[in-house]
């Protein structure tokens, strides 16, 4: 490997190693009692928040008086119910028009937005105490297990894809944005050096010009030796964006230029502009690999790439497929963590691995099984009670406001760390589907149809959907009432993709950066569900009990769809 091009490598892994081996001590301290870790961390949470509207309506002080930890969970499952966003959204809303002590003590530092379940986005709020204990330490471990598994993890420029760190204020004025992109920006002045771009990249509103910009400045530095992006989709369009405009980024770093080909704000342009310098032995070994190649790949310009920090889990497997031959045969592949807006649970500690260790000193976890999911009154374990190899539904609590939230994701338990589980993420539930970090839900996707109609003045009785990981798009199925067109069909299918980018902002990020791509229309014979019905009972369905998902991803059912297409 060549001489490091990063300044303060050497402090950089000295400070990671530091922290990450005392959040680690602590883990392995914790976790030897998983029972005492949960009793602990749900006290400290109920204690913040006893004086607030929410500990009062469900009486914290009383759960908190429980003499032993059994007693506390029996009384904290009597007062407090399992929620969903819009069960929280109320108690939100008031946070948001500036009352304070709502969910928690005092207002929150940010919010974190991201899609729902209904055409209103989730306000997410992050405290203070909740970004400083959770993330932070969480991040300092993660970024530690890069050292661990590769030691040479920072020696080079380090690609982050984050989220827009400030997309604007709530009504009282409290930011609101990603927290990924926060987390970056507040990275102390000695790791500033590992990202070969400033934040103000990722303020680039077209996503074309985003990626492009990304990667010009990336590529300028043959010595990049990680990357961490949260979806492996960004990483199969950076590659995508490298085809396309390759020549362009070697025009660029010849000269200290950023393309003027793409649609960047003038005030960015100006600032990423000033910190460009020309590289002409840069650019001439990049045309000599384009010479060699023809194709060139990230192995080529970026040979001394060590590790990648993506998901791997859940359908994201399949974009990680599609371009883990194009990075180092020694870059090994991380996982990012059982990780959401809404919580993050925990660290995966090993590369190679999809275990993510719960943090049970951090969050206070429940599970239940997924043969109780459909009941009424499901039976709940605990943390420590889950066993291994058995898939379960996770409800959160956090000190920043959401009590025994569901998150809707069915997860894996694969192991243990002393007494804390590992696990990793299957798939969403309940409705939900998520081709690339979308999270489409049923509802909006009826709710899109209906709109449509009103709009093109089209009655559809039957419609069905489904998502096509392979070719990363949705199929939309329709039995209209009146004969029309299949043109008139797809003009329809594309007013229900605009409107479901209105209802939806994750997929609205997803269609514009084309990791969703353009959703393909079908329509169908007449009586189509009734036959489709009819296959099932053959099948062995159970009449009473046969129902149907209107938005789905199941092969099977798609298989017996597309044998109703008209032809």
């Amino acid at each position: 490997m060549k001489e490091p091009r990063v300044k303060g490598w050497r402090l950089i892994k000295l400070a990671l190693t530091i922290v990450g081996k005392k959040g680690l001590k602590e883990l392995d301290k914790v976790s030897k009692d998983g029972k005492k870790a949960q009793a602990q961390t749900l006290r400290n949470i109920l204690e913040a928040a006893k004086h607030t509207v929410y500990g009062k309506e469900h009486r914290f002080a009383e759960i908190l008086a429980a003499d032993t930890a059994e007693e506390l969970f029996v009384r904290y499952r009597k007062y407090v119910p399992v929620n969903d966003y819009e069960d929280l959204r109320p108690f939100i809303e008031r946070h948001k028009s500036g009352e304070a002590d709502v969910l928690f003590p005092g207002k929150p530092k940010i919010y974190a937005t991201t899609s729902g379940t209904t055409k209103e986005p989730k306000w997410i709020p992050v405290t203070e105490a909740y970004y400083q204990e959770v993330y932070k330490k969480m991040n300092q471990i993660w970024l530690y297990t890069m050292i661990m598994n590769k030691p040479n993890a920072f020696y080079g420029c380090v690609p982050s894809i984050v989220g827009k760190a400030i997309e604007g204020r709530a009504p009282d004025g409290t930011l609101y944005g990603s927290i990924s992109g926060v987390m970056q920006r507040d990275v102390p002045k000695f790791m500033r050096s590992i990202h070969p771009s400033p934040a103000i990249v990722f303020h680039i509103p077209d996503y074309k010009a985003r990626y492009y910009t990304i990667m010009r400045n990336a590529i300028a530095h043959e010595n990049c030796t990680g990357i961490i992006t949260a979806n492996p989709s960004t990483l199969v369009e950076m590659q995508n964006n490298a085809n396309e405009f390759f020549d362009d980024y070697v025009n660029d770093i010849e000269h200290g230029t950023l393309s003027h080909k793409f649609d960047i704000p003038d005030d960015i342009r100006q600032k990423l502009e000033a910190q460009l310098v020309p590289n002409p032995q840069r650019a001439k070994d990049l045309r000599a690999l384009k010479t060699k190649y023809g194709r060139v790949l990230p192995k080529h310009y970026w040979p001394n790439m060590v590790i990648i920090d993506t998901w791997f889990c859940g359908n994201t497997h399949i974009y990680l497929d599609k371009i883990k031959d194009s990075y180092p045969k020694d870059c090994v592949f991380h996982e990012f963590s059982y990780v959401s807006s809404e919580c993050k649970a925990g660290v995966v500690l090993k590369a190679n691995s999809p275990d993510t260790v719960l943090f049970g000193h951090k969050i206070y976890f429940e599970f239940i099984h997924e043969s109780e999911l459909d009941k009424p009154e499901p039976k709940i374990c605990q943390m420590y009670e889950v066993k291994q190899g058995e898939r379960y539904a996770m409800l959160v609590t956090t000190s920043a406001g959401l009590y025994r939230y569901n998150m809707n994701d069915l997860l894996e338990i694969t192991g243990w760390h002393n007494q804390f589980p590992t696990l990793k993420f299957i798939q969403k539930i309940n409705g939900t589907i998520s081709l690339t970090g979308e999270k489409l839900h049923e509802r909006q996707f009826i709710e899109a149809v209906r709109k449509a109609e009103q709009r093109a003045g089209k009655k559809a009785p039957f419609f069905v959907g489904f998502a096509d990981l392979q070719a990363s798009n949705y199929k939309f199925y329709y039995e209209f009432s009146d004969d029309i067109t299949t043109e008139d069909a797809k003009a329809f299918t594309k007013e229900v993709d605009r409107i479901l980018t209105e209802f939806n902002m994750e997929y609205k990020e997803k269609r514009a950066s084309n990791r969703v791509k353009d959703p393909e229309t079908f329509l169908l014979v007449p009586q189509s569900f009734e036959q489709f019905k009819a296959r099932c009972i053959d099948l062995g369905y159970r009449d009473g009990q046969f129902k149907l998902n209107l938005l789905m991803q199941d092969e099977k059912r798609h298989a017996m769809f597309k044998d109703l297409i008209k032809a």
